[in-house]
């Protein structure tokens, strides 16, 4: 069994906790200012990035990383609310195609001042210009490794 370095170790520990720490800010300043979860926003970006032609949950499932019963639960919960609309495919008798109505455009440009503010906070108060360009630099290095 290979045992990792201290420094991978280290480096495992804060990578994990900065994660958790940011995404926790985020969401309290979104919940704070009664909007909805960071998930949310990160849908309704994806749906409208694809336009008036819309997304198939497939598709955004694979953009988020989200599994099958993740993905259903919040497209449900979304058009509840009425920031999707989810229409059938005619020539696909499972599929559909999710589009973002106007209250979910308005809803996502709501939560962005927030989610903007929380990262200038969060992270450029803490990083210069040049540190968070290495960080994006080996992050990048991470995300791309396959086990």
């Amino acid at each position: 069994m290979t045992k990792p370095n201290p420094q991978t170790i280290a480096a495992w520990t804060s990578l994990v906790t900065a994660n958790r720490v940011l995404l926790d800010d985020i969401e309290y300043a979104l919940k704070t200012a009664g909007l909805p979860k960071l998930s949310w926003y990160d849908a309704l970006l994806e749906i409208e990035k694809a336009g008036a032609a819309g997304i198939r949950p497939f598709d955004l499932k694979e953009r988020l990383l989200l599994p099958q019963y993740g993905m259903s639960r919040l497209l449900d919960r979304m058009a509840k609310a009425g920031l999707v609309d989810r229409q059938d495919v005619e020539d696909d008798g499972r599929g559909q195609i999710v589009r973002l109505t106007q209250k979910g455009r308005d809803v996502r440009q709501a939560m962005w001042p927030v989610y903007a503010a929380t990262l200038t906070r969060s992270v450029e108060r803490h990083l210069s210009q040049d540190e968070a360009a290495e960080l994006h630099r080996l992050l990048k290095k991470l995300a791309r490794t396959k086990s």
